[in-house]
């Protein structure tokens, strides 16, 4: 396993869009345990393949107090989402950023396992806001998207001056 860089905001390849998986092999093995280590690294409790440069639809996520229950979704989709409600979400693409976002309370999502079998799961609380999260990435979205434009220039602005700083 090896860890992966992670894309920071506003980096433009966060905004591809990601392609669906065809085939499951050991490559695709290989990239969820890399992406399963980089995040718990990082820490954090999801991680999407375009965060990584990796532009295919596959996310991690482990919401455990332990980090022992890692989920991994190829070829999400949200199905039924019901409800609002409205937390402060951070991003490990944003880092030391956080804000409020208002997702779906509950949500289905239809995936594959690492098996290639069809699964579908209900979720709700924080783990459906991270599946929401993790899926906006896969379709080129970040949480600062879903902010005010102004709050989106002070995140770009800060983001820049860090990328300055750490240069």
């Amino acid at each position: 396993m090896a860890l992966l860089p992670i894309l920071r905001f506003p980096d433009p390849r966060l905004k591809k869009v990601a392609t669906l998986v065809t085939r499951i092999d050991e490559g695709t093995r290989k990239l969820v345990a890399d992406m399963a280590e980089t995040m718990y690294e990082a820490p954090g409790i999801g991680l999407a393949a375009t965060q990584v440069d990796v532009h295919q639809r596959i996310v991690v996520i482990d919401v455990s107090e332990d980090k022992s229950d890692l989920q991994v979704f190829i070829n999400p989709t949200l199905g039924q989402c019901e409800g609002s409600q409205v937390g402060e979400e951070g991003c490990l693409s944003v880092p030391g950023i956080y804000d409020k976002v208002e997702r779906s309370e509950r949500v289905t999502v239809s995936y594959l396992d690492l098996d290639g079998k069809q699964q579908k799961l209900e979720a709700e609380g924080l783990l459906a806001v991270c599946i929401q999260h993790e899926i906006d990435h896969l379709n080129g979205t970040v949480f600062v998207d879903h902010l005010s434009l102004l709050k989106q220039t002070r995140i770009k602005n800060k983001m820049a001056k860090q990328a300055r700083v750490t240069a």
